[in-house]
């Protein structure tokens, strides 16, 4: 492959998207603020940036996948940023779970650049990513995005484009809220389970096959159940996703009244000390008399 790629943030996600960007034999630089945690993939073949612009500079497409708006605008736009070393041809991809208010403002410094760009979050977690089964939720031009089809190929098994930009972070934000809603309530439900002196394992099963059953029930119980809180999603991560859904949404004089309550139970497991597990440890504080 001759297109020059970047990444530009190599948590839980971007670790995985760059492993298949590399797979797919494209030329791949990686970015970190922890530098270390780019040593595999170097070993792998990626050229190691020392900031965001050394990242940029010669790739014909730069790819961010970070925590929220604050690391995405200090990444593209602060000191040593990847957007004023962008090369004039290049294509850039926010694949971050951001504020859509956020992508605006970053289309407007890209159109002022004479970049192109896409927003692009990607729905999956740590499984997905590593396997390239992500999908992709796109915003932006039909040009732009086929130009950068072959890249998100490597990365994803299903590419939706969903109209102008921004609408990608739109779609994100109301998967990610119905996600953490059920994750809330699946969580007070094994409480309520435990605490009822039912037999756990015959009652998931029972619920996991009937009406209530998901994938997010199923997967998110399991490890519930086991006490399993190695990251696929980052609980922290899901308390801002569920306020930036909160925020579009109140855009469009809507209340979400059962994302505020889902929102007080991630906060208050963050509070005490789970925001760097998985989010499934939201069932923890519940779990405590």
């Amino acid at each position: 492959m001759s297109t020059n790629v970047a990444i530009l943030g190599l948590g839980t996600m971007g670790s995985g998207m760059a492993a298949n960007l590399l797979k797919a034999g494209f030329p791949l630089a990686v970015y970190n603020r922890t530098a270390a945690k780019a040593q595999p993939l170097v070993d792998a073949g990626a050229r190691l940036a020392s900031t965001p612009a050394d990242a940029a500079r010669g790739a014909s497409v730069v790819i961010s996948m970070l925590a929220d708006d604050a690391a995405s605008r200090a990444v593209w736009l602060g000191p040593n940023g990847a957007l004023e070393a962008a090369e004039k041809d290049a294509i850039l991809i926010e694949s971050s779970t951001v504020s859509p208010e956020w992508i605006a403002e970053f289309a407007g410094h890209a159109a002022q650049r004479g970049v192109g760009f896409l927003d692009a979050p990607v729905t999956g977690s740590r499984t997905q990513a590593q396997s390239g089964q992500l999908s992709l939720l796109v915003g932006g031009s039909e040009a732009t995005l086929a130009a950068v089809t072959p890249v998100l190929k490597a990365i994803s098994k299903e590419i939706l484009h969903l109209g102008p930009i921004g609408s990608g972070a739109k779609l994100k934000l109301i998967n990610n809220f119905l996600c953490g809603v059920q994750i809330a309530s699946v969580a007070e439900g094994i409480a309520w389970i435990e605490r009822s002196g039912l037999n756990r394992e015959q009652a998931l099963k029972f619920l996991a096959t009937g009406a209530p059953g998901s994938p997010v029930f199923g997967a998110v119980s399991a490890r519930m159940a086991s006490h399993n809180y190695a990251v696929n999603f980052l609980l922290r991560l899901m308390a801002k996703d569920l306020l930036y859904a909160q925020n579009e949404a109140a855009r469009c004089d809507l209340d979400l009244t059962t994302a505020k309550v889902a929102r007080s139970l991630f906060d208050d497991a963050v509070a005490k000390g789970f925001g760097d597990e998985d989010m499934a440890s939201v069932i923890e504080p519940l779990r405590k008399p």
